[in-house]
């Protein structure tokens, strides 16, 4: 793989040069203009969506606009960069992703910013398990018939993501470790691809977000086996967590929060942290986010940094056992 410090630096360079003011405004003065809020993916995505309604319940609250502009690229790392490198006053901030943040930093060894150095975490949103179906066609019906199968037939099983170092992926790589199994990845260029093919029986099981996953669910279309969250999901109380049936500590999320440059005054941050924590309060957030599966997120900066270190730690390991690449 090229290193991405190369391919990115004309547009960080240009990012630099055209962004905020070099010194940070007041913070008691905050905000008095509008605020940028960059997403590291494409318009029209999940994480987009959620962000989006956020945004305007966050600029009713500031009376102050908040723009969000998509900076979409290299796994989150383009976007997630131009976070970093923005001016620390407040006025850019951005969402925290589970790649660039706590994925990339392993996978990627040349990524242009250090996240636990150069981010400065404000509060995790929303936590989104994911759901492990199989084919209409495999002959099991829960996860320990699963798991025998797969020993009975090694290397026969497949499995599908949206992706290498993706949370559809890294979920089934970390389930064939624990289970002490031999299933095959089988990447795609995105979930909905991998999702038809589970549908269509060419793939035998797949790690999939809630949300994606509910459809096929509802219409039979598919079989759940687990739940990748440590308790149960309200929109689907019938299937176990992946501990209850036999994984002991399973625990998987797509993971998203929001962050600031470092060095962004603390009143600023702790401003965003309150605001942000009452917005998931709202009614109209909470059923967004549970109509998708997902958990809302919340509690302090310091909560969220924490997080983010542990799911460092533990991708990295999962990674490093696998030896996986992006070659």
């Amino acid at each position: 793989m090229k290193p991405l410090r190369p391919l990115l630096a004309g547009l960080l360079a240009a990012a630099v040069l055209a962004g905020a003011p070099a010194h940070a405004q007041d913070a008691g003065n905050w905000p008095n203009k509008p605020i940028t809020l960059i997403v590291p993916y494409a318009p029209g995505g999940f994480a987009d969506t959620r962000v989006r309604l956020l945004a305007r319940k966050l600029a009713d609250s500031l009376k102050q606009s908040v723009v969000v502009e998509n900076k979409a690229g290299a796994g989150g790392v383009i976007g997630t960069s131009l976070i970093a490198k923005a001016a620390p006053d407040g006025y850019t901030i951005g969402t925290g992703n589970l790649a660039p943040m706590a994925v990339n930093p392993t996978l990627m060894p040349d990524i242009p910013y250090d996240a636990a150095k150069d981010l400065a975490p404000v509060i995790l949103i929303e936590n989104s398990p994911l759901v492990l179906s199989v084919n209409n066609s495999l002959p099991v019906k829960n996860l320990q018939e699963l798991i025998a199968l797969a020993k009975k037939e090694p290397g026969k099983l497949t499995f599908g993501s949206s992706g290498v170092g993706g949370a559809h992926h890294l979920s089934g790589e970390m389930f064939r470790e624990q289970a002490g199994i031999d299933i095959v990845h089988v990447p795609y260029k995105g979930g909905s691809l991998a999702a038809t093919d589970l549908m269509g029986g060419h793939i035998s099981m797949m790690f999939e977000m809630g949300y994606s996953a509910l459809p096929a669910i509802r219409g039979n279309k598919i079989h759940p086996i687990a739940v990748t969250s440590a308790k149960r999901l309200d929109v689907l109380p019938e299937v176990p967590t992946l501990a209850e049936a036999g994984l002991p500590g399973f625990e998987s999320y797509n993971w998203q929060g929001i962050v600031a440059p470092a060095g962004t005054p603390a009143p600023i941050i702790a401003r965003l942290n309150s605001e942000f924590n009452r917005i998931l309060q709202d009614p109209e957030v909470q059923k967004a986010i549970a109509d998708t599966g997902s958990q809302a997120g919340g509690g302090t900066p310091e909560e969220f940094g924490a997080f983010i270190a542990s799911e460092t730690a533990k991708w990295a390991e999962v990674i490093k056992k696998g030896n996986i690449t992006l070659q």
